[in-house]
Parts: C-alpha cells; structure tokens; sequence
C-alpha cells in the first residue's frame, strides 16, 4: 500500500511571501537607513525642520550640511537611490502582504497555525507572529501612506488620525524598530531550534 504524501510543514504560499518578504525588508531597511541619515530628527505634529526643536535625534551625523547635528563634517548623500528603492520595494511587500493575509484567511492558516493550538508554535510566539502580522505591518503601511503628500491629498483622514505627517514618520521609525527586534529575536529561535532543518522546511517545505 503506497505511504500518504507528507504533508508540509508550510504551504507553497507562506514560503514565497515569507521570502519576498525577508528580501524586501533588508532591502527597505538598507534604504530607509539612507533616507533617515539625511535628516536623523524627529518631531511630532504636522511639520518639523531644523528650526523647530526636535521630539528626538539620533546620535550621528547627517547627509546634509544644511541639517545641524553637532558634527563637524556630514556623511555622503544617498537620498535619490534610497527614496526610490523604499519606495518601490514597500509596494512590492504590500501586495504580498496582502496575497497572504486573503490566502492565510481563506485556507485557515491563522485559524490552525497561530490562533489554535498547532503548527509548533507556542503561545508567545502565536501572539507575537499575530501582532507583526496583523498590527506592526499594517501600521508600517499606513504610516508610509501617510507621509505621501499624493495619497493624503486624496485620503487626509489618514494622516489626521496620526497626529501629522512628522507623527507619522516617527511611528514608521518607530515601528522599524520594533521590527528590527523582532527579526533578530526570530533569527535567534531558528538557530537555537535547528537552522538548517528549519530554513530548509521553509525552503522546500519538509523538514528532511
């Protein structure tokens, strides 16, 4: 009697968006690391420059001789390149976003794998993968949409509700952040559970 096929450890769908997506964030933090470097200064509210005292600054100098951070001398300016790779690339990751949150929902992979007891992850890393998937990807979205003079124009609730354009770049960093923690703390279970055999299930989708 010939054996059942091995079911997958993750479907052809999570494997091609989990690495356009991995592809996409190195890519969007390579270039969002260019653009803030032109002006490492945040504010909140609808507008900030340099003439207006800054909610935080980071610690190194800018791209721009204009943007007064306390050094003496100013990086090299990558601002062209970056804006357009970030650009192009966040709209790259929102379609496969959106291709497998409808695909997740449709075939019941949240329902199975993150909100119910299965799929090998745990409680916390249930939640955690719910609150990137489902909260931090979205509000890195929306805030990207909201520094966009062109979709405010057309949809101006959608910077209103942040506080500003300047409230919505300083979220965007912040949540960056908060996504750059989680990536590292991933990378680290991965290894710590067996890199090799996990990256391979997520490369062909069996563990073997």
């Amino acid at each position: 009697m010939p054996e059942a096929a091995a079911v997958p450890r993750h479907s052809l769908v999570v494997r091609v968006t989990h690495w356009i997506t991995a592809l996409c964030f190195v890519a969007l933090l390579v270039s969002g690391i260019e653009i803030v470097i032109s002006h490492p200064r945040f504010y909140w509210g609808e507008t900030g420059n340099v003439k207006t005292p800054a909610l935080f600054q980071l610690p190194i100098p800018a791209s721009r001789s204009a943007v007064d951070t306390g050094y003496g001398y100013v990086l090299p300016d990558q601002n062209g390149w970056s804006r357009s790779l970030h650009f192009q690339t966040a709209w790259i990751l929102v379609f496969a976003g959106l291709f497998y949150s409808v695909s997740g929902l449709r075939s019941g992979h949240f329902r199975k794998n993150l909100l119910a007891d299965g799929g090998g992850y745990n409680a916390l890393q249930r939640l955690t993968y719910l609150a990137v998937v489902f909260g931090l990807f979205p509000l890195m979205i929306w805030t990207g949409l909201a520094m966009s003079p062109g979709f405010t124009s057309a949809f101006p609730a959608t910077v209103d509700l942040l506080g500003g354009q300047q409230s919505a770049r300083t979220i965007h960093f912040i949540v960056t952040g908060m996504l750059v923690v989680f990536t590292v703390g991933h990378l680290a279970m991965v290894a710590m559970a067996g890199f090799g055999r996990l990256t391979r299930a997520m490369i062909t989708g069996s563990e073997s």
